[in-house]
């Protein structure tokens, strides 16, 4: 039986660990060719070799999303290898101090900036290149639940997640009758490397956010590789410009 993105050419940035490698091996076990992306070599080459293991087919290409230069290397690496991009999935990311916002420092307020907004915008403006020369494509960014909520002690990681999803919004619209798709997922507390190094710094907070999780829990990396390419199927074909929440019912209090 075919899977839901079955021949589709699939992207991932931030595959070598956490949602973006399940996401990596969702895309494979739902049919698509996948190119792994990450800063990290070892951990994105370990993804692919996973792929391969399951009968996959999977590439590696080295990026730095907060370079623009790499970035446009990283598309056209893509469409060098597999002809073309179908799905697009900008998860890259980085987490920042927790602290108040006078405390914050210029170094990592621009820090996070880069990588997880500026990031997310040279990819959709590299993606978009492409897909709108094809004619389609889906683009689905990581944002957060930090991206329709505030949250103290978080001012540049909330204010690049609120700008993810108004970046999705406005690519969505500008491009909504030229075939290419833009959505943007939005986790809760999932439990990855980075989140784990946030509470191992900080375990009160662990949990402090568990307790206000409605369903009781953290979540998995592949209930959001799940969200993410569905969104990036056929099955979400009427769905753009949506910040689609992951969150165990999170913001819905």
């Amino acid at each position: 039986m075919s899977g839901i993105v079955d021949g589709k050419v699939a992207m991932v940035t931030g595959g070598g660990s956490g949602i973006g490698r399940a996401t990596c091996l969702k895309f494979a076990a739902e049919g698509a060719k996948v190119v792994v992306s990450d800063i990290n070599v070892a951990g994105g080459e370990e993804t692919v070799a996973m792929i391969e293991k399951d009968g996959g087919e999977a590439a590696f290409i080295e990026c730095n999303v907060a370079d623009h230069d790499s970035v446009e290397a990283l598309v056209k690496g893509v469409v060098d290898r597999f002809g073309r991009l179908d799905c697009a999935f900008n998860n890259a990311g980085v987490a920042g101090d927790q602290v108040r916002t006078k405390d914050s420092t210029f170094e990592d307020f621009n820090k996070i900036i880069d990588v997880n907004l500026r990031g997310v915008w040279y990819c959709l403006k590299y993606e978009l290149e492409q897909m709108l020369s094809q004619g389609s494509g889906a683009i689905v960014s990581t944002a957060s639940v930090a991206g329709l909520v505030g949250f103290q002690g978080g001012c540049g990681y909330v204010a690049a997640k609120h700008g993810v999803v108004g970046l999705t919004k406005t690519a969505a619209l500008d491009y909504a009758k030229s075939g290419v798709r833009v959505n943007a997922v939005c986790p809760g507390i999932i439990e990855t490397p980075m989140v784990s190094g946030v509470f191992q710094e900080s375990p009160k907070f662990k949990e402090m956010i568990i307790k206000a999780e409605p369903i009781g829990r953290m979540g998995q990396p592949t209930e959001i590789a799940a969200a993410t390419v569905w969104l990036c199927s056929d099955k979400a074909s009427f769905v753009t410009g949506h910040a689609m929440p992951v969150d165990g019912g999170y913001i819905a209090q």
